[in-house]
């Protein structure tokens, strides 16, 4: 990390110790709490609902504090995960030092850290998701000598009381601005939390959702971020979402990451952007076009991106937003710029002459520009287990990079516009659909189990267990029975409106 990195990161850690993250150490951190008057440390860690969970340490000497880091604490797992046997249930959870900040909530000087979980033996958990997708990673660099990186753009609903002045326009909220968007102080605060958190933030916007009901007001807002090593990524989305709902008990307003809050306007997506790189070069593009490796890759998460729903559209209204003409996934296809797909190629800057030399009269770009382009599965939702669906989107990737054929089937599935259109019907009948409940998922996810299991990435048992947690909603044709059912529709989503 060079001098003008430190100085504009916003990391009270970086500023302080002024190095990369990945580098700080046991000895960094109680430095930091030494000078900083730390009186307070929280672990944090998700659990199996995807929330985070704390334990609080006071700091009554340094003696402690070096225990603390060194050996992390016990914990019960069996209420951690709906998988582990209160009859041996103790884990460890273990600190990494990489991930501290200062708590923003806290009234004391408070430095929070995420923690690993270690089973009896001092081994990872294997069935613990952050395990699952470092080992996701790792055989992907090992496999195909290249490191994987992704982004994730939250989406969420600020809910409140009406408000009849400046009221935003019904299904018209995109990229608003105050004051007919009402909580967009709240989204940069939000934002600032989590970027002093470590987290790569690229942008934050008010989305499409807009609209009132009953007397509430819905806003629906995006943060996206900036693609990074796939735990990373997937952490500053759980550090995101707590901030998120810490600030609206603050505003006294409710955060909501439901994939669908009510029938006719629009859901809440978790979408990822994916890219490979080799020695620090994207591998997404060759000669001003998407590369075959891209198109490896998509094909393989294309092949598995009906068993990804099992952990991305793991609850019953998942599926009340994976319908036709809303700008939400049906069938399985691919294409660029286009949104009725699974896979889509958003604009990466290829190609492009120097817009901001031309927008400005001029002025010469100094250096060349790396390359941007990623490709975005656009099927999660916000009630996803993130950890195991990008693992799963890594196999996914890995596995198109071994199937023979993958280049004949991304020709094949390629969407060269909106499918749902007249004259993609006839390629509309060649497309398989991705699951329509919880419990196809899972039929799909155990039919699919071996290429998830390969290298040790998932354990049997988590497969097992999220394919009876899925088949336990009983959801088949669910969706159906609720089309012009008003009310029911209504009692279903008020039941998921605080997945995690």
């Amino acid at each position: 990390m060079n001098d003008s990195e430190i100085l504009m990161n916003p990391s009270d850690l970086v500023q302080f110790l002024k190095k990369d993250p990945v580098e700080f150490t046991k000895e960094d951190i109680i430095r930091f709490c030494e000078e900083m008057a730390i009186e307070m440390v929280n672990f944090r860690y998700v659990a199996g609902d995807g929330k985070l969970k704390t334990l609080n340490f006071v700091i009554s000497s340094k003696e402690y504090l070096d225990t603390i880091l060194s050996d992390g604490e016990r914990v019960d797992g069996s209420n951690i995960f709906p998988f582990i046997e209160a009859g041996s249930s103790d884990l460890y959870v273990v600190p990494r030092y990489s991930t501290a900040f200062m708590d923003p909530f806290a009234e004391v000087p408070t430095l929070d850290i995420l923690c690993s979980y270690y089973d009896n033996q001092g081994r990872p958990l294997a069935s613990s998701p952050e395990y699952i997708l470092r080992c996701a990673r790792d055989a992907f660099k090992k496999n195909t000598g290249m490191d994987f990186k992704c982004l994730g753009e939250l989406e969420y609903y600020v809910i409140c009381p009406e408000d009849s002045l400046y009221p935003g326009l019904d299904q018209k909220g995109y990229h608003a601005s105050g004051p007919f968007c009402k909580f967009e102080e709240m989204r940069t605060e939000a934002m600032l939390m989590v970027a002093r958190a470590g987290g790569k933030i690229k942008y934050g916007h008010s989305e499409v959702g807009c609209f009132t009901k009953d007397g509430y007001y819905y806003e629906q807002h995006e943060i996206e971020f900036l693609p990074t090593d796939p735990i990373l990524a997937v952490e500053q989305i759980v550090i995101a979402k707590w901030a998120l709902r810490m600030l609206g008990y603050k505003y006294g307003v409710e955060v909501s990451y439901a994939p669908k809050i009510t029938v006719g306007k629009a859901g809440s997506g978790l979408h990822f952007h994916m890219l490979a790189e080799k020695n620090g070069k994207n591998m997404m593009v060759k000669d001003g076009a998407l590369s075959d490796i891209a198109k490896q890759m998509i094909a393989g998460i294309l092949d598995v991106g009906d068993a990804v729903t099992a952990f991305g559209n793991p609850i019953p209204t998942s599926y009340l937003r994976l319908v036709p003409h809303q700008e939400a996934p049906t069938y399985i296809c691919w294409g660029d710029r286009n949104r009725s797909v699974v896979v889509r190629v958003p604009l990466g800057w290829t190609g492009s002459t120097d817009m901001a030399a031309e927008a400005n009269f001029g002025i010469h770009r100094k250096a060349s520009k790396a390359s941007k382009q990623t490709f975005e599965y656009r099927v999660a939702d916000g009630a996803a287990d993130i950890y195991e669906t990008v693992a799963c989107l890594i196999v996914g990737a890995m596995h198109g990079l071994t199937m023979p054929d993958a280049l004949e089937q991304a020709k094949k599935l390629y969407a060269s516009g909106n499918i749902f259109n007249k004259e993609y019907a006839a390629f509309l009948k060649t497309l398989k659909q991705l699951p329509a409940s919880c419990s196809e998922s899972a039929d799909v996810l155990l039919a699919k189990r071996a290429l998830f299991e390969m290298d040790g990435i998932f354990p049997a048992g988590v497969i097992d267990s999220q394919a009876k947690k899925l088949k336990a909603f009983n959801d088949k044709g669910l969706s159906d029975k609720l089309l012009g059912n008003t009310k029911a529709f209504a009692e279903l989503v008020a039941q998921y409106i605080h997945v995690a």
